[in-house]
């Protein structure tokens, strides 16, 4: 048998910052939780699941006993504001309504969105459900990444290939993938294309190289300063 761990994870507190940062005593922490993966679902189908796509990687979720933050890593960060910072203050508005708590909303923009690996599998999605030769489309996905800097790929894709009758999978890797390394800076991603023959997904891991100490602690401070990113353009 296989002894598979999700690379995210596995280095959550070693190497990586947690995706909601917030303490909740026992009696609100099932709510609390709940609430977030609404907020999540929520963003994801405005933002991602609707054209013009804003191309959203992550987000994360901070809390405090007066307000909620929440920090979304997009590669378009125009589309997510909107003219005048509009689309950001009716995310606000419909989140506060949501949750019945004071929301703020930043935005971090994705440089190179092909070194994010939720961002590649979700292009390749988009090709599939174009019905583009799946193949070609995960080759040049995967040589696309390499020129981007990367220092090893691997794109994964599975189900009714081409619309076959039973489902395969189709493994592209490049480069090298050291997994069980802690110190290894590997992204995850998984997307899924809904087709008209069936559901077909996709799994990205993206090696970006080894983790410094310096590295270590930018990463964190990143992370937990990303509540202190500005989101553009909503003076």
């Amino acid at each position: 048998m296989g002894q598979k761990t999700h690379p995210f994870g596995l280095r959550v507190g070693i190497t990586e910052a947690h995706r909601s940062r917030w303490y909740a005593p026992k009696a609100l922490y099932g709510e609390l939780l709940v609430e977030d993966e609404k907020i999540r679902q929520h963003l994801d189908k405005r933002l991602n699941r609707r054209p013009p796509n804003a191309a959203v990687s992550d987000i994360h979720i901070e809390r405090t006993r007066e307000e909620l933050k929440v920090i979304i890593r997009t590669a378009r960060p125009g589309l997510v504001i909107g003219p005048k910072g509009a689309e950001v203050e009716r995310m606000t508005e419909e989140l506060q309504f949501m949750t019945g708590r004071k929301v703020s909303i930043s935005i971090l923009e994705i440089k190179q969105p092909d070194l994010d690996a939720q961002l590649v599998g979700e292009a390749v999605c988009e090709q599939l459900n174009k019905r583009a030769a799946f193949r070609r489309v995960v080759k040049s996905r995967a040589e696309a990444t390499m020129a981007a800097g990367a220092k090893g790929v691997r794109i994964q894709i599975s189900g009714r290939l081409g619309g076959a009758e039973m489902s395969r999978t189709l493994d592209v890797r490049l480069g090298s993938l050291p997994l069980s390394t802690l110190q290894a800076n590997i992204d995850y991603g998984f997307a899924q294309a809904f087709t008209s023959y069936g559901a077909l997904g996709c799994k990205v891991w993206i090696y970006k190289g080894l983790y410094t100490q310096e590295q270590v602690q930018d990463e964190v401070q990143s992370n937990a300063a990303g509540g202190k990113a500005r989101a553009r353009g909503r003076r």
